[in-house]
């Protein structure tokens, strides 16, 4: 299922999406979505180890996973389940980012499921990133303009494995659910309702016009408060 009735925006809204970085999106979404100001978004820090890679923006692609056990399952069923969630992956509607709630609770990020191999192989599959408060390695070895937000950098994978997938997750504050969009970069990831992701790259642009006459003077040597004051006047009228 998808985050709205509404069907999916086509490829030039999601293209406009990633003009933008992830707070001016929760910018955008506070005019065009304000029930969605305290929602919808990571709220804890994540690690970004490509801070210089652009926004990325793709419908999500979910799992749980664990490391602090093994998973119980014969070899061959734990194959087969590792089969299926890249099945899943590489499956839908597109493009694709993957969305990971490591439910070790507070030992989350023992085992790192991200690495060079699973970095290639999701890229492969037709995902732009993950964002998940596990952990990720080999960092060096990543895939290529592949983003990673994590919640930690470690050295071992230890027992990790994938405990479901295609359920509903939380990650570092944010609710995501199968098939939601998802914009994500350095700042971290918001969830856009389908029915306001083709609004947004307008209201992004009023933000930006809202902000100027701010900046420019915040930024002026001839800064005073009263000339701030004059400045936010200006910027409430903008529309």
């Amino acid at each position: 299922m998808t985050n709205s009735a509404t069907g999916p925006p086509p490829a030039s809204v999601l293209e406009a999406l990633g003009r933008y970085d992830t707070p001016t999106i929760c910018n955008a979404m506070e005019i065009v979505a304000p029930e969605r100001r305290l929602i919808g978004y990571t709220t804890r820090p994540l690690v970004c180890p490509f801070p210089n890679l652009p926004p990325i923006v793709g419908y999500a692609r979910t799992a749980t996973i664990r490391s602090t056990m093994a998973s119980g399952l014969p070899a061959a069923e734990q194959k087969a389940r590792r089969l299926a969630y890249y099945e899943y992956v590489g499956t839908g509607i597109g493009p694709r980012i993957s969305v990971i709630q490591d439910i070790d609770g507070p030992d989350a990020g023992y085992g790192a499921f991200w690495g060079e191999v699973n970095s290639a192989v999701h890229r492969a599959l037709g995902c732009l990133g993950v964002v998940t408060d596990g952990s990720i390695r080999d960092i060096p070895q990543w895939a290529p303009d592949f983003q990673a937000l994590a919640g930690t950098i470690g050295p071992s994978h230890a027992h990790v494995h994938v405990s479901e997938f295609g359920n509903e997750i939380r990650v570092a504050g944010m609710s995501v659910r199968s098939d939601d969009l998802i914009h994500a970069d350095q700042h971290g990831a918001v969830v856009i309702p389908l029915d306001v992701a083709a609004k947004l790259p307008e209201a992004a642009e009023l933000c930006g016009r809202r902000e100027t006459p701010i900046l420019d003077i915040a930024r002026s040597p001839s800064f005073t408060l009263e000339k701030l004051k004059e400045a936010m006047a200006r910027s409430s009228e903008i529309h």
